[in-house]
């Protein structure tokens, strides 16, 4: 991946941090999207460069914001000279059982994981097909199986799968589109999951009888990103084997 430039979405801390890194180490340039995460992002900025210089930038936006797409792959360019491959990691995660879904959570939750991966791929397709580039989604297990009381989360990630694979066709033959999908990686950053039972009896449910590793993920990334030539909208589940063991 020596001169390519990525651009991934989230990439400041947790998965997002763990798949700029490993993309970086394999020789990529960085470009860092962030919305809140201002500290993280500029810090694994920091990290990047002094170990390659000139080889990370972080971004703002706010991909609920369809002007600030075209305008995050452009800003990119300018600053680089070059887009090889987008990989759609930013997520929002929260429950929403049918009796409480409102508008709001339904403009935020399809907004990020399944409106902002699109009008990106969007923006981004004239540059990725005149570099035969590739776009990585990072979808979910539960896109397949939905998770109870994760309704719009579920749905959006289902509707994710279907961008995959129709980006897949839309943008063949000189963009390759795949996804990556996660199990018990890291979990989430909320109260509702603090419960170690809980967490047990999710991760009795892996084959593997384990958690994940969010490198585990940036492995997976890396692979269809730099060795898979002859891929394309295909979905990995990296879960320890818990989707055919719900």
């Amino acid at each position: 991946m020596q001169g390519k430039v990525i651009l991934v979405t989230g990439g400041a801390k947790r998965v997002g941090a763990a798949i700029s890194r490993r993309l970086h180490a394999a020789g990529a340039t960085i470009a860092l999207h962030y919305l809140t995460s201002d500290r993280e992002a500029s810090a694994l900025q920091d990290e990047l460069n002094t170990l390659r210089t000139d080889s990370a930038a972080a971004f703002s936006a706010d991909l609920l914001d369809l002007n600030a797409l075209p305008r995050l792959v452009e800003q990119v360019i300018a600053r680089f000279g070059r887009l090889d491959a987008l990989v759609n990691n930013a997520s929002s995660f929260y429950a929403t059982p049918l009796a409480q879904v409102d508008e709001q959570q339904w403009h935020d939750l399809l907004g990020t994981n399944l409106r902002a991966p699109l009008f990106l791929a969007q923006a981004a397709s004239d540059e990725l097909r005149r570099r035969h580039g590739c776009i990585v989604n990072i979808v979910d297990i539960h896109a397949e199986r939905p998770m109870h009381g994760h309704l719009l989360y579920s749905v959006a990630k289902a509707g994710l799968v279907a961008l995959t694979r129709g980006l897949a066709q839309e943008m063949a033959p000189n963009v390759r589109v795949n996804a990556v999908a996660p199990g018990v990686i890291l979990w989430p950053e909320n109260s509702a999951w603090e419960d170690e039972t809980q967490r047990r009896k999710i991760v009795a449910h892996t084959l593997l009888k384990r958690e994940g590793e969010p490198d585990d993920i940036a492995k997976a990334v890396q692979f269809l990103i730099a060795d898979a030539p002859y891929i394309t909208g295909q979905v990995i589940a990296v879960d320890g084997g818990r989707s055919i063991n719900l």
